[in-house]
């Protein structure tokens, strides 16, 4: 664990210094990639990873409003838009990772646009590479993380930066209650428990505008070091040969999933009048955590993007064992056709 966040505090530093987007996520990020594919023993305890993922689920709940409920009315158009476009994407993704020899159900698995560890199960259960749809899933993560801030950054200047006009913690004595949240999440099965039952909790209570948590400019620099650490470490073991293979892949399927998720990001722009940035990163193939993190350190309307995300997660989940089995009906010889 020091050792990761000793190295991703230098990548923190380094991107500061160079006034990059996102310096203290995506400095620690990279800097922990670099040093896993060097053999260097960096990683992250999951209890840490989890507890600071609380954190940012108190601080996203904590954007919902008595004035947000309004706004619903139009999330049924955008939510299907949403979904038709991560059956595009997936398909294209998917038809990518085919030419790049993956078997079917790898493919598909492998280009799906969220629900990372369910689909890792169901593909390994379904007879596809597991290690092959853990590294496109993961690596999907990290590559839709660096290529957004980047755009945004570059189209739109400090217009994403997140606002750093909250001086001092607010309303601090709720991070007391993540030691109950976390096992309350667990014990009623949420997916991304970790995340998503601190928002609720927060949510509930910044609805009803009791309570809600905001963190000074530290705070924030302090969750996204451990979190943008914990991603980069995934990778430890993994030889450079083999990560770049994995990078040029993942990169090409990631790219297209972007490009076709744009597509639905402009109509819902034009139909409903929901920002480009805010509508492209709600459709954005990426994790909802890291996701969620993305949009409360850009400021960019993270309720907004945290349910489109968390609908396409549930969704995912439910429709991905029938599509597994009509897979394994059409194509009954990709249990022994793995390319491990």
């Amino acid at each position: 664990m020091v050792t990761s966040l000793a190295v991703g505090a230098l990548g923190g530093v380094l991107f500061q210094l160079s006034g990059l987007p996102l310096a203290w996520m995506l400095g620690p990020m990279i800097a922990n990639l670099l040093a896993s594919s060097r053999g260097m023993n960096v990683a992250v305890p999951e209890s840490l990873r989890q507890a600071f993922l609380a954190v940012m689920g108190l601080v996203l709940g904590s954007q919902v409003t008595p004035q947000l409920v309004h706004r619903m009315l139009d999330w049924p158009v955008s939510a299907a838009l949403l979904l038709l476009g991560v059956a595009a994407s997936t398909a294209v993704a998917a038809a990518w990772y085919r030419r790049c020899g993956f078997d079917p159900v790898s493919a598909w698995f492998g280009a799906s646009p969220g629900a990372m560890t369910a689909m890792i199960m169901l593909g390994d259960k379904c007879g596809g590479d597991a290690q092959r749809i853990a590294v496109a899933q993961s690596l999907r993560i990290i590559l839709v993380i660096l290529f957004l801030p980047p755009l945004f950054w570059a189209f739109e200047g400090d217009a994403g930066a997140a606002s750093s006009e909250h001086a001092t913690l607010a309303h601090g004595w709720m991070l007391l209650t993540i030691p109950l949240l976390l096992p309350l999440g667990r014990w009623l099965r949420l997916p991304s428990a970790a995340l998503l039952a601190p928002l609720i909790a927060a949510a509930l209570l910044s609805g009803f505008d009791i309570a809600s948590l905001t963190l000074p400019d530290w705070g924030m620099n302090l969750m996204l070091w451990v979190l943008g650490s914990a991603i980069g470490s995934r990778f430890k073991g993994m030889t450079r040969r083999l990560l770049g293979r994995y990078l040029w892949q993942s990169g090409v399927a990631t790219l297209l999933a972007l490009v076709v998720l744009a597509l639905f990001a402009e109509m819902i722009h034009q139909l409903l009048g929901v920002g480009r940035d805010v509508a492209l990163l709600a459709l954005a193939p990426g994790g909802i955590g890291e996701m969620a993190i993305l949009a409360v350190a850009l400021d960019i309307d993270p309720v907004f993007v945290a349910f489109h995300h968390l609908l396409r997660m549930v969704t995912l989940m439910i429709v991905a064992p029938f599509w597994a089995r009509w897979l394994l009906r059409r194509q009954p010889s990709s249990l022994s056709s793995n390319d491990k």
